[in-house]
């Protein structure tokens, strides 16, 4: 399940409850960075029935324990970030010749042509971006065989004797570099197995396939939507927008038509405060006051029905 931001508002416990999950929950407020142990709020509005994961905290230990691991890590994220800086440049003047080109004068059939041919240069852009950082992850993956490191398969055998405990896993905001970074790392999307997910704000983000950071209106200036990296991909084909009330300008018929065809034919889901969303077997099987942005500039109330992710 997919929830709104809970911060202010929580539905939580209400959508725990629609689902019938009555066991222990496994959180994960790794989003909050130093601030992970800090989740007392969270414990209550689930009846202290919590277990916190404390991965951002395991991730500090296992890097202390294995500082080979640690260093090639660090330079792993390092080689991320200068190509995310790269990707961000590119992306910036391709998405202001965009602008331009709609901006100008010209025989409808041109300017559709030249239109379409622009966000194709966004689109591959973005494809392009977001296949490196998965073989950059998958190479790192493979050099120093995670899967059998023996540093890495004894926190993954710890995490898995807790879930072994639990219901359900609850997964917070916060940080959502890294938030996905420690689920990667700890192999969390192999762990869910059987478990209800409750996810929300960057949480909802990071269990994606894709991780698309937003903002219309940033505090530093223009925004420009780009890709950031691959996610758990526990719900695919799905494009994910939280807080869509403060972040998106929903009323920009233009800015959400473009972002809809950006990332088409993936769904564009605004999750604004107290909504939520549950796939189930492979479909959405409910969905409360969740917005679907249409490739019309439209924002209306996503309907369920049953629906797979990939829409024709």
């Amino acid at each position: 399940m997919l929830l709104g931001a809970q911060r202010f508002d929580p539905s939580l416990g209400a959508a725990v409850s629609e689902l019938g999950v009555t066991g222990r929950i496994a959180t994960i407020t790794a989003g909050w960075q130093e601030r992970e142990p800090e989740d007392e709020e969270l414990a209550a509005h689930l009846g202290n029935r919590t277990v916190n994961l404390r991965l951002h905290a395991r991730g500090d230990a296992l890097f202390r324990e294995d500082p080979a691991l640690r260093d090639a890590h660090r330079e792993r994220q390092g080689s991320l970030r200068h190509r995310q800086d790269f990707y961000r440049i590119r992306l910036e003047h391709e998405l202001e010749a965009d602008r331009v080109i709609r901006s100008r004068a010209a025989p409808p059939e041109i300017l559709a042509e030249q239109s379409q041919a622009s966000l194709d240069g966004i689109r591959e852009l973005d494809q392009w971006h977001l296949a490196l950082c998965a073989r950059i992850r998958t190479e790192f993956e493979s050099q120093w065989d995670l899967a059998n490191r023996p540093s890495i398969v004894r926190h993954r055998a710890e995490l898995a004797e807790i879930l072994a405990g639990c219901d359900a896993i609850a997964i917070a905001g916060g940080h959502v570099a890294t938030l996905v970074n420690r689920l990667v790392l700890f192999g969390i999307a192999d762990l869910v197995q059987h478990r209800t997910v409750f996810a929300w704000s960057a949480g909802a983000m990071a269990i994606s396939d894709r991780v698309v950071l937003f903002h219309d209106s940033p505090p530093q200036g223009p925004g420009a939507s780009e890709i950031l990296d691959a996610g758990l991909g526990l719900i695919p084909n799905v494009v994910v927008f939280p807080e869509c009330e403060r972040r998106l300008h929903l009323d920009r018929k233009d800015r959400v038509q473009r972002l809809v065809r950006r990332f088409e034919p993936a769904l564009c889901l605004a999750l604004p405060a107290r909504s939520r969303v549950t796939w189930h077997n492979g479909v959405f099987s409910s969905a409360h006051d969740v917005m679907q942005l249409r490739a019309t500039g439209r924002a209306t109330p996503f309907m369920a029905r049953a629906r797979r992710s990939l829409v024709p």
